[in-house]
């Protein structure tokens, strides 16, 4: 069977007379609708006027006074709130011995310079450390070390600055 050009085929004669559509009628039943609706709230609204009850209306229309609320007496707190209030709390305070001045080491290196470069670093951070030189039996050491600090607490303090300024691995010991 040959194949059919559908969509290049130019459209024939199929309808020469063209219609007009057909006109609708006239909402009759819509209209009708409506008038029922609008007559039937008229006929409320003059139903509710005629039958209504005189006294009622009158009341209504002329409020009387509301009564003279008479005034309640406040409510007493309990007896355990003036019990808390006057109740003293003693509590014993003792003060904890202190283990000795802290000290803390940043850093030990071979050479003078790396020593100074994380001395640099630390004083950036807003704080003041000191180069200790140290001999071992495997040769100098170059320590980087910041105190010494009266309680372990400001000792951690300040190696929490220095975690902010991301400069990590310091140990706190006990000053000797």
């Amino acid at each position: 069977m040959a194949q059919h050009d559908f969509i290049n085929k130019k459209p024939g004669n199929r309808n020469s007379k063209k219609t007009a559509p057909p006109k609708k009628p006239f909402p009759v039943l819509l209209v009708l609708v409506t008038v029922l609706l609008v007559g039937g709230f008229i006929f409320g609204l003059w139903y509710v006027k005629t039958n209504a009850d005189p006294k009622l209306v009158e009341q209504q229309a002329n409020p009387t006074p509301a009564k003279v609320q008479q005034e309640l007496p406040k409510p007493r707190p309990p007896e355990f709130i003036k019990e808390i209030k006057e109740h003293e709390i003693q509590v014993e305070v003792r003060e904890l011995e202190q283990k000795g001045p802290y000290v803390m080491q940043c850093g030990s290196f071979r050479t003078h310079g790396q020593a100074e470069t994380l001395k640099a670093k630390i004083a950036f951070a807003g704080l003041i450390a000191e180069i200790r030189e140290t001999t071992g039996t495997k040769g100098v050491w170059y320590k980087v070390r910041l105190g010494p600090y009266k309680t372990k607490r400001l000792a951690e303090s300040d190696k929490n600055k220095l975690k902010r300024s991301k400069i990590t691995g310091c140990g706190i010991w006990n000053w000797t």
